[in-house]
């Protein structure tokens, strides 16, 4: 049950981080880069279109409106992306600094749900099918005698008359009763679609029900589990069992959200006799952060280059991240402790990556370093130069990280 609280719980923070992160300044600027580069670019295709169509008076005019406005959409692009990689540095530099203001007591009860169920999906298979209409029925014919005969001759075409109409009312009525015996044929099709109509429905309702009502039997089943991991959590961080710390620290370190362009993995165990917590924290090596200082557009070229980074600036930024990584992971576990059931952390910070030497995938330690509760929680984290703070706490850290350089462990001092 371990990873489905911890998964569960980090994806919600993970939301939280995002939306906070969204509403920064850094971020407002780049989308109005962005939006400055699409308006210059649409710019520059209108300008091309107008020379398509342009007289030869105008278009020399219009190719250096056109040229114009790609130099512009060119300068915007770059804007653009010098705005996104300041703000990648922006986050691998504040790494320590973006936790310090986030509390990282995780409140377990928060982890309860209540079932909300929502409305049935179908609710137009609950609804009958509608009668088929009425056909009336056809007006019968009614026989209509000619006029009475007038004159000395009427007789005989008063007869033929009658003959006539004779005739035709049975004609009218054959066609009378040919009609009635359709609609009867209609009236009972119609009958008989309808109760097939009705019968599918009935059918289809009862199928959607059966599914709607397993939907809810499974969001009940999956709230008892949940909530009975979580009873079964806080009381054995009550007991203090070693099982549930475990599983306290992976939800507590699954909220830590690093940048998307430095992102750390966590392994740990906890030593119950010392109350000990051994943490090795795993962070990218130095080969996927970027070394990009900005780009720039040349106009003879008409192409974005970029300028590297001086060695110097990558190497400080790699191994300030790195230090700032081992205080983080300290300053969350031991502020998210509450009860105080971790009192000593044993940290190593490293990466995994191919030994400058060997070729060969390899861990390299950069950090290693042993810490007190008490002692560390007096820190002011906001104040200090992590290297100091390191070297303070006794750490072994590597001078170089950046170049692959390790650190010893087995020089800690243990707190």
């Amino acid at each position: 049950m371990a990873s489905f609280l911890t998964e569960l719980n980090r994806a919600a923070k993970i939301v939280a981080r995002e939306q906070a992160q969204a509403s920064r300044e850094a971020e407002r600027q780049q989308k109005a880069a962005v939006r400055e580069a699409e308006s210059t670019r649409k710019a520059f295709e209108r300008a091309a279109k107008q020379v398509e169509r342009a007289e030869i008076a105008d278009r020399t005019r219009l190719e250096k409106g056109a040229q114009e406005a790609h130099v512009a959409a060119m300068m915007a692009e770059v804007d653009r992306r010098n705005l996104e990689l300041n703000g990648v540095y922006e986050e691998i530099d504040s790494i320590l600094a973006a936790t310090l203001d986030v509390d990282d007591y995780v409140d377990l009860e928060l982890l309860r749900i209540e079932v909300e169920h929502p409305p049935f999906d179908r609710p137009e298979l609950e609804i009958p099918i509608p009668q088929p209409e009425s056909l009336p029925d056809p007006t019968k014919p009614v026989f209509r005698e000619p006029p009475p005969p007038t004159g000395i001759f009427g007789k005989k075409k008063h007869a033929k008359a009658v003959d006539y109409a004779k005739d035709r009312h049975e004609g009218d009525m054959k066609l009378w009763n040919d009609r009635l015996t359709q609609l009867e044929f209609d009236r009972m099709s119609a009958t008989e679609d309808h109760q097939r109509a009705e019968k599918q429905r009935l059918a289809d309702l009862t199928r959607e029900l059966e599914r709607y009502k397993k939907e809810c039997a499974d969001r009940e089943t999956e709230a008892i589990a949940r909530n009975a991991a979580v009873d079964k959590l806080i009381s054995g961080l009550g007991y203090g069992t070693s099982e549930a710390i475990q599983e306290y620290v992976s939800i507590v370190l699954a909220n830590s959200v690093y940048p998307e362009h430095f992102p750390v993995t966590h392994d740990f165990s906890f030593e119950p006799g010392s109350a000990e917590l051994r943490l090795r924290v795993l962070v990218p090596p130095p080969a996927l952060i970027p070394d990009v200082k900005a780009h720039k557009y040349t106009k003879t070229s008409d192409q974005i280059t970029s300028t590297k980074l001086s060695q110097k600036a990558c190497k400080d930024r790699y191994s300030g991240a790195v230090q700032n990584v081992a205080l983080r992971s300290i300053h969350e576990v031991f502020e998210a402790d509450r009860r105080g059931l971790i009192q000593t952390i044993s940290l190593e910070v490293g990466t995994e990556t191919l030994h400058p030497a060997t070729g060969i995938d390899a861990y390299i330690p950069f950090v290693a370093v042993a810490s007190e509760r008490a002692a560390f929680l007096e820190f002011d984290l906001s104040a200090v130069v992590p290297s100091a703070t390191l070297d303070h706490l006794g750490a072994s850290f590597s001078k170089n990280p950046f170049g692959l350089v390790a650190a010893d462990p087995k020089g800690v001092r243990r707190a």
